[in-house]
């Protein structure tokens, strides 16, 4: 069904402001509905998506709309998931492909587009969270990656601790008891214990804080993030569940022998 008959823009990256503009989406999901819709540009390009610092200041490349609406728009499309599949862990690739939709189905109704290159397209499965930990040598392997110390620690955490990485991630600096290697018990989560690793990096990393998120982006918090999420010291916000898995599979990409990368539900200890 067609809603207006306003003239298709030329450029995708025109198209996908459009989307967002009329999308109704708060501050923070439209960030990242224009990073994953950016993330689309490469891949239909034939170009990988820049990961980690590579990110920054990456200029998306320049696509004609038109590229989806083609002959061999499908097939683009399902090349491109394929090499976004490669290099996302399924997590990512499944929100990403969802946001694809979306904007596909509302290019759709302002007629931009006359048919959907994603229909039929399947994105992989999920993956079990309580599939297989790492073992013994891969657990090693994983831990003596050189890795900014941020990662060390939530790394450590995750597998001496065995807490679920929500629980993790929700840590804040008040709520360590460092002399007893433990988080203090709250109604609403349950406390976590870690050993002697994480307990050296831990004071290395909360180093002149005294409360707020434990675990820090890199980047100063956006407006509108909610002050419990912010560190009052740097103005940075709590490090997300999907950055974080995007780092640690990222990071463990070259380690892991089907290319992927592991997820970090596989830290936990085994047993």
């Amino acid at each position: 069904m067609i809603y207006c008959d306003s003239p298709a823009p030329v450029e995708y990256a025109v198209a996908v402001e459009g989307y967002l503009a009329a999308a109704p989406l708060g501050d923070g999901s439209r960030r990242v509905y224009r990073i994953a819709l950016a993330n689309w540009s490469w891949l239909l390009a034939g170009r990988p998506v820049p990961a980690g610092s590579a990110r920054r200041g990456a200029v998306p490349p320049v696509l004609p709309l038109s590229v989806l609406d083609g002959a061999d728009a499908a097939g683009l499309l399902r090349a491109a998931l394929a090499r976004r599949a490669a290099e996302a862990d399924p997590r990512t690739l499944n929100r990403e492909l969802s946001i694809l939709r979306g904007a596909l189905g509302w290019w759709r109704g302002q007629g931009w587009l006359s048919a959907d290159p994603a229909a039929g397209l399947r994105p992989p499965p999920l993956p079990d969270p309580s599939g297989a930990a790492l073992g013994p040598d891969e657990l090693r392997a994983v831990l003596a990656l050189r890795v900014p110390l941020r990662e060390k620690l939530t790394w450590r955490l995750l597998h001496e601790s065995g807490a679920g990485v929500e629980t993790v991630l929700a840590l804040n600096v008040d709520d360590l008891d460092l002399l007893h290697r433990c988080s203090r018990p709250r109604p609403d989560r349950p406390a976590v214990h870690w050993r002697a690793s994480s307990a050296r990096l831990l004071p290395l990393l909360i180093a002149g804080r005294s409360d707020g998120p434990l675990l820090l982006t890199e980047r100063r918090a956006p407006a509108g993030t909610p002050a419990g999420d912010r560190c009052p010291y740097t103005g940075r916000s709590r490090l997300s569940y999907r950055r974080a898995a995007e780092l640690f599979t990222t990071a463990t990409r070259r380690l892991d022998p089907a290319g992927r990368g592991y997820t970090l539900h596989q830290l936990r200890p085994r047993g």
